[in-house]
């Protein structure tokens, strides 16, 4: 395959500025790293990233609950009376994605076809069935098939109501091996939010497995950040609509929009992570 028009990017003047401010952020959180007395700081900082991380992603999705309820059933294992049981064993299953996601890095592991397929099998422990839309509009069930691609067409209602139709099932393996090897070709080469940003982008319109794909990419997007020593950058389900919307620009050919939204979604994570490190864990509260 030759690449095509959505791998390529030329950055924008107001995206190689945010780039700019990533680094600047990144070095401040490393000068962090290695002082023992910010270790116990360090720790309570993962957890809380792993907690809004699991809620927001979920959330984005259409989980039901609060972040307070996310954290409370990853502390406590116990569910809440009156949510969906899905609900947490969403939870559960992406809170077990990120610890495989936080191992795979420290193995230096190569991004694979194995490694995303693996991420959504995870994500979808446990799921019996994926909603879906049959050929005459009607909401439908369909058996859940974690880890493999897609054998089906899969399509979604936009807000303009378009429907916007997915690459086909046979052509998801060469795009899959391609989406790899650009990965490997360019993890070292580029700016890591460009890389991540791109990736996740091209992700989306293979759009591979009937479900899982939304919480999967952004797993995705964030194993090439953490591979190249930067923080995750934890997208917020109040920018959704952002998100969306940035994604959307990439379909017009315009990938600056999503590397910028993706930028100041590192910048908004790294920034709450300096606070905490400033005020000695001072700035680690939930709240749902």
């Amino acid at each position: 395959m030759q690449e095509s028009e959505s791998y390529i990017v030329k950055a924008s003047e107001k995206a190689t500025e945010l780039l700019a401010n990533v680094d600047s952020l990144k070095n401040q959180l490393d000068s962090y790293r290695h002082l023992k007395e910010k270790e116990h700081i360090w720790q309570a900082i993962q957890e809380k990233l792993r907690s809004e991380w699991t809620y927001h992603s979920n959330a984005i999705e259409g989980s039901a609950l609060t972040l307070g309820e996310t954290i409370f059933f990853l502390q406590y294992g116990l569910t809440v009376e009156g949510k969906p049981f899905k609900d947490f064993l969403d939870v559960r299953n992406h809170a077990e994605a990120i610890e495989l996601l936080y191992g795979y890095v420290a193995e230096d592991r190569f991004i694979s076809e194995g490694f995303i397929k693996e991420i959504n099998a995870l994500l979808l422990s446990g799921v019996s069935y994926t909603k879906a839309i049959d050929q005459f509009g009607n909401p439908t069930k369909k058996p859940a098939t974690p880890g493999e691609y897609k054998k089906l067409p899969n399509t979604i209602l936009r807000p303009d109501a378009t429907i916007h139709e997915y690459i086909y099932p046979l052509e998801v393996p060469p795009e899959m091996e391609y989406l790899c090897k650009w990965i490997k070709n360019n993890l070292e080469t580029q700016h890591p939010i460009t890389t991540s940003a791109v990736a996740h982008y091209n992700m989306v319109r293979i759009h591979p497995f009937d479900d899982g794909n939304g919480r999967g990419v952004r797993i995705l997007m964030n194993v090439i950040l953490l591979k190249r020593k930067y923080p995750p950058a934890i997208i917020k389900m109040e920018n959704r609509r952002k998100y969306i919307e940035a994604m959307e620009q990439g379909d017009k050919g315009d990938l600056n929009s999503f590397i910028e939204f993706v930028s100041q979604s590192l910048i908004d994570t790294a920034t709450d992570m300096l606070n905490v490190l400033k005020n000695n864990g001072n700035g680690i509260s939930h709240s749902g």
